[in-house]
C-alpha cells in the first residue's frame, strides 16, 4: 500500500465560511498515483469542519441557520470565561464533524452525482491547514 500525504491551507475572509474543496482533494489524488483505495480529508484544528454534501447555495444557508440555532454564537458560554469567544465555533465543528473518507477508483474520487467535498471554517480570518492523506495502490 502506498500513501501520499499533502495539505490544504486556508485563510478565510469571514468568519464562518463553507468553502467548496473536491477539485482540491481531486487534484491531490490524481499527484499521488493512486488507482484504487481511499482519501482521508482531516481539519486541523478546533473550529472548522470537513463534510460531504450537495453544493447547492440554499442548503448551505440552510446548514448555516441549522448550526446558529444549535449552538448561538452569543450565548455565555462557559468556554469564555477562558477568554476565549469561540465556544460556538467548537460545537459546530462537532455537529458537523472534523474528516472524511472517500473511496477513490481509477484515480479518482469515488463520489456520488450530487456529493462534493466541503471545508466549513467556524473561527476564521486566521490561517489553517487540512490534512490529505491518499492511500492504496
Amino acid at each position: 500500500m502506498t500513501v501520499f500525504t499533502d495539505y490544504l491551507w486556508f485563510n478565510t475572509k469571514k468568519k464562518q465560511e463553507f468553502v467548496r474543496i473536491t477539485d482540491e482533494v481531486a487534484a491531490i489524488v490524481k499527484k499521488s498515483g493512486i488507482q484504487d483505495g481511499m482519501v482521508l480529508v482531516s481539519a486541523m484544528h478546533i473550529t472548522a469542519a470537513v463534510y460531504v454534501n450537495d453544493w447547492e447555495s440554499g442548503l448551505i444557508e440552510d446548514f448555516q441557520v441549522w448550526l446558529e440555532k444549535l449552538a448561538p454564537s452569543k450565548l455565555p458560554y462557559k468556554h469564555h470565561q477562558t477568554g476565549e469567544d469561540n465556544a460556538d465555533a467548537h460545537l459546530k465543528r462537532t455537529i458537523m464533524g472534523h474528516q472524511i473518507i472517500v473511496p477513490i477508483t481509477g484515480s479518482a474520487l469515488d463520489l456520488g452525482p450530487w456529493e462534493q467535498v466541503f471545508y466549513a471554517e467556524f473561527d476564521g480570518q486566521r490561517r489553517k491547514r487540512v490534512v490529505v492523506k491518499v492511500m492504496g495502490a
